[in-house]
């Protein structure tokens, strides 16, 4: 039988050049260049999880789709046009720095157009309930973009795109986005500051990127006062710690919110062996996670979740948190063991470090009322 889950990818995404870097420094100067393609995002851990889908068997158990890019009118609903002018005259001019630790290739502006495109595709297929749940292998990802400036290798906000869609095409009045990246979404927050229709959430390693940003003090202004909701966790949290914020603060702000849809943006850059962050996560925290909030919509926002694939950038272990997060979102469970389960897990933090994040935590969701 096949899942009523959706999963849209398209092959071309996976083609978004960053030009030749080492890890996310460009190289020239002092940097040498590396022996293989050198940058972070890199499309290798997109594409191997794909490949770990087809050959356990889910992709055959999942509805598996396409989708056509973003046209111009819907990118100005995020987005300025002097901004959208720049990227594509960038683009069309063979690449280089769109913005801070963003650079782009020749054509990155119509792969990032098709990017947001499957995002907006998988929130109005469980929308026109065409599926029950849905993801997209969006690349590249979005969640640092602002309206007018991209950053941190995000051109387009995919996630902030598919919510003011679903908004103005299916007439929804709340749309919760929950960024479980290990960097701050200060682009999607930058967005919506000012709104209340739409609840952002993110869980992120404390201090790490960008720079001053995502303090849990950042609560929305105006009408969006309350609206924004930043988790920062301690460095080397791991596993609990995301327990203990989907219990004491993400479950209950959406309780209090009531969304109608549910967008994630997915990241798994806090898995234990990510070169750009220290979470020490590992595939069972995203599949919990996923099936938290899969549990949260079926009972309360008529199934309506959605995920959105963000960073992660360990090729070799992005593929196990994947598939755990897409056979929680679907029900399918394969064959596949994670090879680096049992070591994450045995080098978890101890009792000190885990009492004084959950103490946190319980601080943060008293100041907010839950």
């Amino acid at each position: 039988m096949t899942s009523r889950t959706a999963f849209f990818f398209d092959e071309l995404c996976l083609w978004h050049s960053v030009g030749p870097h080492a890890q996310i420094l460009p190289v020239g100067g002092w940097v040498q260049p590396p022996s293989g393609g050198g940058h972070a995002e890199s499309p290798d851990s997109k594409r191997r999880l794909k490949n770990l889908m087809d050959v356990s068997g889910l992709s055959a158990r999942l509805q598996v789709r396409s989708a056509p890019p973003l046209d111009e009118d819907d990118l100005l609903r995020v987005h300025s046009t002097a901004y959208l002018q720049r990227f594509k005259a960038l683009s069309d001019a063979g690449g280089g720095e769109l913005g801070p630790q963003a650079p782009i290739g020749p054509g990155s502006y119509e792969i990032a157009k098709l990017s947001a495109g499957l995002a907006w595709a998988a929130v109005n297929a469980v929308l026109a309930g065409e599926a029950d749940k849905a993801y997209a292998l969006s690349r590249p990802p979005g969640h640092h973009c602002s309206a007018d400036g991209a950053m941190g290798f995000c051109f387009l906000a995919n996630a902030a795109l598919a919510a003011e869609l679903a908004i103005a095409r299916h007439g929804l009045s709340r749309v919760a986005i929950v960024d479980w990246d290990v960097h701050h979404g200060n682009g999607t927050q930058s967005i919506f500051y000012q709104r209340g229709d739409v609840l952002t959430l993110s869980l992120h390693q404390d201090s790490c990127y960008p720079p001053g940003s995502g303090g849990a003090e950042d609560r929305g202004e105006g009408d969006g006062l309350d609206a924004n909701l930043n988790i920062p966790l301690l460095p080397g949290g791991g596993h609990q710690a995301y327990l203990d914020a989907m219990r004491l603060l993400v479950l209950p702000a959406l309780r209090r919110f009531r969304p109608e849809l549910i967008i994630v943006a997915c990241g798994y850059d806090a898995n234990a062996v990510d070169p750009l962050a220290r979470m020490q996560a590992h595939s069972d925290t995203f599949r919990s996670m996923t099936r938290q909030l899969a549990d949260y919509a079926d009972a309360e926002a008529n199934g309506r979740l959605v995920l959105l694939h963000e960073g992660g950038y360990s090729e070799a272990y992005v593929p196990f948190c994947g598939l755990a997060a897409l056979e929680a979102l679907s029900g399918v469970r394969t064959e596949v063991e994670d090879p680096l389960l049992e070591l994450i897990v045995a080098q978890q933090p101890g009792a000190p470090m885990r009492e004084l994040q959950t103490r946190l935590l319980e601080a943060q969701a008293e100041q907010r009322g839950f």
